[in-house]
C-alpha cells in the first residue's frame, strides 16, 4: 500500500481583462495606455547566507531502542539491499528473462557472490537480498504473473531455493562468504500472503485461509511461518529478515515470530570475519508503508508488548526528498528544516522503536531521477552528485539503522527517465514502483566502467560510512536538534566522549554558520571527519565559525 502523498497542483493561471476606453464617434481612438512602471530587477541574493546559533532548539533525544544485546549492533547497521533478478549474472542455468524494470531480468545467487567484494567496499557491514523462495509457474499463467514470480514476493514453497535464482548451495555459499567478509545477510520475508496451493513446512504445517492476506486467527498460520522465519538461521545462519507489507501481520503474531527468530538465533554460530564464533543477529525490519501512525501500530506494538523492533522510515524519507530532490508526488524545494519535521514523527513510536532510514528501495524512484525530475540538476553537472552526497552525508549521522539500494552509491539513473513515461510503462519498465529495478552496475564485475563522478561519490559514500563505524555517535547517539532554517540544518549527536555536530547546507547558496561555544560545550576545537580540517575557535574562544559550501554537509567532531 502506498504512503499517502499530498498531489503537487500547478498555481491556475491568474485571468487578466483589458479594458479599452471608447468615444462617442466611430472614429475616435482609444485613450493611451498608461505608460507601464519600470521594470524592478530581481533582488541579488547574499552570497553567503549567515546564521548565528547559540544554543540548541530541541531537548536530547535517545533514538531509539540502542540498548541490549541485539540492539546495540543492530543500530549500526549499514544495509545494502539488491533486487536479486536485476542485480548481477553469473550462472546461466539460473535466469528469469522476465520482469519489471529495465534489467535484463537474469541476476542470481552467484552474480551477487561475485560481487560481495564490492560490496564490502561500499563501507555497508550488512546485505539485504529480495526473496529467493520457490514461485512456481502456474500452465497458462500470462506474462504479469511471470513478472511478479521474477520478484519473489509471491512464494509457492518458502522451504525451497528459486532455481531462477540458483540452488540451494550457491545460497549457502553466498551467506558463508559474507560473513567471511564480516557481512551480516538478511532474507526477506513475505509473511502474510503467499502465491497459493504453497507447500507444507518440513514440520508439515501450512496457513491458513487465503493466499493473499493470510488468516492469523488460526494457530497454524503462525506455527508456519514462525517454523519459516527459523529454518534459514538453523539452515544457513541467516542473521534475520525484511519484512514485506507487515500490516497484513497482526503485532501480536509478529511478536511471537521475533520471539522465534531471538531463539533460534542464539541456539547457533558462524565465524565472523576474524574467525571468531558470533550469533546469528536476530534483526528484523518491517516494510509499513505508510504514515508513522500506521507504523506505530502495525509493526512496533505497544510498549508492553512489542511486536517488532524495527521499521523502514518512510516518513522521514520522503522529508529527505523533499529536501534535497523531489518525492515521487513532485513536492521539492522544501526547507531545511523540513528534516526537523521529520524527525517529529518519532515521537508516535514506543521507546523499543529503532526506525530504518533509506533513499530509495526496489518500490520507489532512484533518488538521481527524482533529482533530474524536479529539474535541480543531472548527471553532466555537479549538483546532481553533490545533492547525492548532503543526502548520504545526513544518512550518515542518522541514529539507528539505514539502507542503501544499490546504484545509489554511484548515483546510478535511468537515461531520459525523468520525463515521466506515461503509456505502456508496465510493459517498458518504466512504471514509478519498479524503475529503479534496473541492472546492477559493479565497478569490474558487471556493468560499464564507473564514470569519475561516479566513482568519486562511491568513495565519499564509503568514506562516510567509515566515519559512521568509527564513531558511535552517529549510529547510537542521543540526537540534539541545534538548529535549522531555510537553508541549514544542524544535529548534535553523543555517545559518551564521542560528540559530533552534523551540518548540512541544503541549497545552492553558501553558508557561514557562528556558533556560540556553548553549543559544543566550549571545546577547544573542532575537527573535520571528512578532511580531517581543524577548526580553531574565535574571539578568544567565545564561537566558531563553520562555513559549508552549497549541497554539502560537515561533520565535526569536537
Amino acid at each position: 500500500m502506498p504512503f499517502p502523498r499530498v498531489p503537487l497542483h500547478a498555481a491556475m493561471p491568474l485571468a487578466l481583462a483589458l479594458l479599452t476606453a471608447c468615444g462617442g464617434g466611430g472614429a475616435s481612438a482609444p485613450a493611451p495606455a498608461p505608460a507601464p512602471p519600470p521594470v524592478q530587477p530581481a533582488p541579488t541574493p547574499p552570497a553567503t547566507h549567515d546564521v548565528s546559533v547559540a544554543g540548541a532548539a530541541g531537548a536530547r533525544q535517545q533514538r531509539l531502542a540502542c540498548n541490549g544485546v541485539m540492539a546495540q549492533p543492530a543500530c549500526a547497521l549499514r544495509i545494502y539491499q539488491v533486487m536479486v533478478e536485476s542485480f548481477v549474472d553469473r550462472d546461466p542455468l539460473a535466469d528469469f528473462n522476465v520482469g519489471y524494470g529495465t534489467s535484463a531480468h537474469k541476476g542470481d545467487l552467484a552474480g551477487i557472490t561475485a560481487s560481495l567484494d564490492y560490496i564490502k567496499s561500499t563501507g555497508v557491514n550488512a546485505l539485504w537480498l529480495t526473496p529467493i523462495f520457490l514461485s512456481a509457474a502456474r500452465p497458462g499463467q500470462d506474462v504479469f504473473a511471470d513478472r511478479l514470480d521474477a520478484t519473489g514476493y509471491f512464494a509457492s514453497d518458502y522451504f525451497k531455493i528459486d532455481p531462477r535464482f540458483g540452488t540451494l548451495e550457491q545460497a549457502r555459499t553466498l551467506v558463508d562468504e559474507a560473513h567471511k567478509r564480516g557481512l551480516y545477510v538478511f532474507f526477506d520475508g513475505v509473511f502474510g500472503h503467499h502465491k497459493g496451493g504453497v507447500a507444507p513446512s518440513p514440520g508439515g504445517l501450512l496457513p491458513a485461509g487465503g493466499s493473499n492476506p493470510v488468516d492469523y486467527s488460526a494457530p497454524a498460520t503462525l506455527a508456519f511461518y514462525r517454523e519459516v522465519a527459523t529454518y534459514w538461521i538453523e539452515q544457513l545462519k541467516i542473521d534475520g529478515w525484511r519484512l514485506d507489507q507487515a500490516y497484513q501481520v497482526p503485532a501480536a503474531a509478529w511478536g511471537s515470530i521475533r520471539g522465534a527468530v531471538e531463539q533460534a538465533s542464539s541456539a547457533t554460530s558462524y565465524l565472523d570475519a576474524g574467525g571468531v564464533a558470533v550469533r546469528p543477529l536476530g534483526y528484523m525490519v518491517a516494510e509499513v508503508w505508510q504514515g508513522e501512525s500506521q507504523i506505530a501500530a502495525a509493526a512496533y506494538g505497544g510498549a508492553n508488548a512489542p511486536a517488532l523492533l524495527s521499521a523502514f522510515d518512510f516518513p522521514l524519507r520522503y522529508r529527505l526528498l523533499q529536501t534535497l530532490a523531489a518525492e515521487e508526488s513532485g513536492a521539492a524545494g522544501r526547507p531545511a528544516s523540513n528534516l526537523a519535521a521529520g524527525f517529529d514523527t518519532h515521537a508516535a513510536y514506543p521507546d523499543h522503536a529503532m526506525p530504518n532510514l533509506m533513499l530509495g528501495n526496489h518500490d520507489l524512484v532512484r533518488f538521481g531521477d527524482l533529482v533530474q525530475r524536479a529539474g535541480l540538476g543531472d548527471p553532466d553537472g555537479a549538483d546532481y552528485w553533490l545533492r547525492h552526497k548532503a543526502a548520504f552525508a545526513f544518512m550518515a549521522a542518522y541514529s539507528g539503522p539505514i539502507t542503501l539500494y544499490y546504484g545509489d552509491e554511484i548515483g546510478q539513473e535511468v537515461p531520459n527517465y525523468a520525463a515521466r513515461v506515461q503509456n505502456d510503462c508496465a510493459n517498458l519498465g518504466l512504471c514509478d514502483d519498479h524503475v529503479s529495478r534496473d541492472n546492477g552496475v559493479v565497478d569490474g564485475v558487471a556493468g560499464p566502467a564507473l564514470s569519475a563522478s561516479a566513482r568519486d561519490l562511491k568513495n565519499h559514500v564509503a568514506a562516510l560510512l567509515r566515519i559512521r563505524a568509527a564513531n558511535p555517535a552517529l549510529a547510537k547517539g542521543a540526537r540534539t536538534h541545534v538548529f535549522s532554517d531555510s537553508n541549514v540544518y544542524i544535529d548534535r549527536k553523543d555517545s559518551g566522549a564521542n560528540r559530533v555536530l552534523l551540518v548540512l547546507n541544503v541549497k545552492k547558496q553558501a553558508a557561514r554558520v557562528t556558533l556560540e561555544a556553548a553549543v559544543v560545550d566550549g571545546a577547544a576545537g573542532l575537527t573535520d571527519l571528512v578532511n580531517e580540517a581543524a577548526l580553531a575557535p574565535e574571539a578568544g574562544g567565545a564561537r566558531f565559525v563553520v562555513t559549508v559550501p552549497p549541497l554539502s554537509a560537515r561533520l565535526l567532531r569536537f
